[in-house]
Order: C-alpha cells, then structure tokens, then sequence
C-alpha cells in the first residue's frame, strides 16, 4: 500500500475539506506516520474516516476528531499536557509534537505495552505511558496545561478539573442522558481557582472510557 498517497488523500479531501487547518498543522499531519500506530490486520484502513479497534473496548479515534483536537487545544511548547485513554499512543504522538510534555495514563496494561512498543519505535521521547485509572487524574504530574480524555464519559470527573492550571483547558467526549446515544465534544476553561466554563463543539460518538460510569464528577 502507498501510504504516502494516502495520507495526501486524508489531508486533502478529509481534514482540509472539514477543518481550518493551519500551515503549521498540515505539516505535523504530513510527517506523522499514524499507520505505524494502527494493528496490522487494519492497517490498510489506516487513514479511513473509521474508528478503527485496538480491542474490544477500546478504538483510534478517526483523523478528523484527531485533528479536531489539536486545532481546539492550539498546544503551545511549553504545555505540560495529561490524556486519559492511551489507545494506541497516537493521540499523544501528535500532542508531543507541539508539546513540552505528555503524560497518558492507560487502565489497560496490554494496551499499555502496546502503546509504549509504538512511541518507542516513532522515536517520541516526550511521552510517558502510565498503568492506572486516568480518570483519578495523575497527581504527582499536576498541574496540567491541557487535560484531554480521548475516550467518552457521563460526566468530567472533578479530580481532573482539580488538576487544571488556572487559564488551562480539558476537552472531554460527554455523553448527556438526553443525547444518547450522541455526545458532544466538550472543552473547559478554568477562568480561576473556583470559576470554570465549559462549552460544547460538536456532536459525535466514540467509546466509553473503562471506568467512565461510577467516576466521581463534577456537572455543568
């Protein structure tokens, strides 16, 4: 398969088509190599505009949310950013690239393995891969420029928000009972050390993140 060929293809008629991209992202989608990321029996699929599964409850996210993401939290190189939710280590791949640091925690420890396999043979050195519940947050890291879940969730649990710098923003995938099925994709701003603003992006589905139900959270 010419994956340069597709790439060029998801750039140009998915992402450009559906985001503004700036110079600077089109440049980091075009020296991003997401099929290292993507298991070999998908990998023909690997810039599709598919959720494609890692397991049975876990899947990449598609490159338009991907790049959704990074034009929304426009990272900066001095952020210290926390995902929750692995996967496969792409998501934080693309977030290294722009970046001081990124730390995401994974509950699943084959995925973990994965993941770490994935960063280390891309050469990324500024991600650290951790075992656990991201959804606790990772308090001797905080805190964080940016917090991202790359999975979805009923409600932002309140230890996350608590590890958000004053100015910093979370982005979430919340499932709104008066939705569901859809969720929306949901970034907040913590204004002060009491004042949040949340606002919701747009409307879409990813899978739940494993423990996302029973979370201690905070509602808007």
């Amino acid at each position: 398969m010419n994956y340069e060929l597709a790439r060029h293809h998801m750039i140009q008629q998915q992402l450009r088509t559906s985001e503004a991209l700036t110079s600077s992202m089109v440049d980091l989608l075009y020296a991003d190599r997401r099929e290292n990321y993507v298991p070999a029996a998908y990998r023909a699929l690997a810039f599709a505009d598919i959720a494609i599964p890692l397991d049975d409850n876990a899947t990449m996210l598609t490159p338009k949310l991907e790049a959704r993401l990074l034009g929304t939290m426009n990272l900066q190189r001095t952020d210290r950013v926390l995902e929750v939710g692995t996967g496969s280590g792409h998501m934080a791949a693309l977030m290294a690239e722009q970046a001081q640091q990124v730390w995401t925690v994974e509950i699943d420890p084959k995925l973990v393995a994965q993941a770490r396999n994935n960063l280390n043979n891309d050469g990324v050195a500024n991600v650290s891969v951790e075992v656990g519940d991201g959804l606790v947050g990772l308090h001797a890291q905080a805190p964080f420029d940016v917090i991202l879940l790359s999975g979805g969730i009923a409600e932002v649990p309140a230890a996350l928000l608590a590890q958000l710098k004053v100015g910093g923003r979370l982005l979430a995938f919340v499932a709104p009972v008066d939705m569901a099925p859809l969720m929306v994709l949901r970034q907040i701003t913590r204004q002060t050390e009491d004042v949040f603003v949340s606002v919701d992006l747009i409307e879409t589905m990813v899978p739940l993140l494993l423990g996302a139900e029973t979370a201690n959270n905070f509602s808007f």
